[in-house]
């Protein structure tokens, strides 16, 4: 004779909905979990969710530190073991805290498991039956996930490049193709690319996402690509809403992954924030610009992340483009490079170092490792030999622009 119908049972054609049913029933945070650890779905989020049950969100599968401590603990060995709810302690050291975990049986094989945070409170015997039940809910439609996954996952990417290349620009026509596939879109969107040094596998991708652990409570990740070496992530402010604040996290990230992946990650930028998805291929363009100019000036750039911080960098790139198409030379500094081959000077690095601290004399002696006094007959110098004016900002100006632009050039000189 078979069970008693569930509240569970009306939502177990939709896993998303079930784990909605379990979290809102038993008042606690629920995660939905394949045999393989990889996120099914998850309840809505609570102040109270823990460090691993964040990064299983944002990874889509629970960080291997996490498995491995459970193994470890002998708590997956009960799972696999039990048909009833485990109660399983909290492991502070992976960011763990108390919960109760029900594995999801089809005939004797183990198809998954359910976990919900204790959140503050024990389980009382009934919240532990319904638990019981709602893993016996989930049973049918898990089997059948896989396949699902696997076309959900095709269709959601190929929307994602659709997007990123501008092959649909119309709000009303993307909104719809979103909903059509099951996407629910943020009011709020920027693109963030990551870039390592080697093309990105399957598993350093999910590496990857499982360092924004510590951003997940202020982000979302929507959608995600990865192409050659860079992963390309669709993300959604959840908290603060700002650029300052974006900025903020994004260097938070950056430090993450690069304490994670080490010289293997070379690094991180992110397009503007908008609210128009037809815009969503200019965020991604922001986004590889800014990786670009990171390339070139590292020293320079290393610290920003979020296109609106890049400032006249931005504008490089054309700067460079458009010097090589009239075949431009700076006169002045192409007499001060003649003058330092012919008598082996530094009128060229002087005015650079001169000009990067602002025109500030003993800060910029300081740096040569001369003095003052010296510095200021170098600059005599520079002004004669090369006719400038070195109190007449717009002349530093172009020269300053004009030293950036050759290095983002790759030293070639202008």
């Amino acid at each position: 004779m078979g069970r008693e119908p569930t509240l569970f049972d009306f939502y177990a054609d939709n896993l998303e909905m079930l784990a909605e049913t379990i979290g809102e029933t038993l008042g606690r945070p629920v995660t939905i979990e394949d045999a393989n650890h990889r996120l099914v779905a998850y309840s809505s989020h609570a102040p109270d969710t823990d460090p691993a049950r964040l990064a299983t969100i944002v990874g889509r599968r629970v960080p291997d530190q996490v498995i491995s401590s459970l193994w470890h603990g002998g708590v997956i060995r009960c799972l696999l073991e039990s048909n009833k709810p485990v109660r399983i302690a909290a492991i502070p050291d992976v960011g763990l805290s108390e919960r109760v975990a029900v594995a999801i049986r089809s005939n004797a094989a183990v198809i998954g498991f359910i976990w919900v945070l204790q959140a503050g409170k024990p389980f009382t015997d009934e919240e532990m039956s319904l638990l019981e039940a709602a893993a016996s809910a989930a049973r049918n439609k898990l089997v059948q996930w896989p396949l699902q996954r696997h076309k959900e996952e095709a269709a959601h990417k190929d929307f994602f490049w659709q997007l990123l290349t501008g092959h649909i620009r119309t709000e009303a026509h993307i909104r719809e193709k979103a909903q059509s596939i099951g996407i629910v879109l943020p009011a709020l969107f920027y693109i963030a690319v990551l870039e390592f040094t080697h093309t990105i596998e399957e598993r350093q991708q999910q590496q990857a996402l499982e360092s924004f652990a510590s951003f997940a409570a202020h982000c979302r990740i929507v959608l995600c690509v990865s192409d050659k070496n860079q992963l390309i992530l669709l993300s959604a402010p959840t908290v603060h809403k700002t650029k300052a604040a974006i900025g903020r996290q994004l260097e938070l990230a950056d430090g993450n992954l690069r304490a994670r992946f080490g010289a293997r990650y070379a690094g991180l930028a992110s397009g503007n924030l908008y609210e128009e998805y037809g815009r969503l291929e200019t965020s991604y363009r922001e986004a590889l610009l800014l990786l670009q100019v990171k390339r070139r000036l590292p020293e320079e750039t290393s610290r920003l992340h979020y296109y609106s911080d890049l400032g006249f960098y931005r504008y490089l790139p054309l700067i460079w483009e458009e010097a090589g198409k009239h075949s431009f030379e700076n006169e002045s500094l192409a007499r001060l490079r003649a003058y330092d081959r012919e008598h082996h000077g530094e009128l060229v690095h002087t005015l650079e170092v001169f000009l990067a601290y602002d025109s500030n004399v003993k800060a910029a002696a300081d740096a040569l490792h001369v003095h003052a006094n010296t510095l200021n007959y170098r600059l005599k110098r520079i002004g004669e030999i090369g006719g400038i004016d070195l109190t007449d900002m717009e002349q530093k100006v172009t020269l300053y622009l004009d030293f950036k632009t050759e290095k983002f050039g790759g030293g070639r000189d202008l």
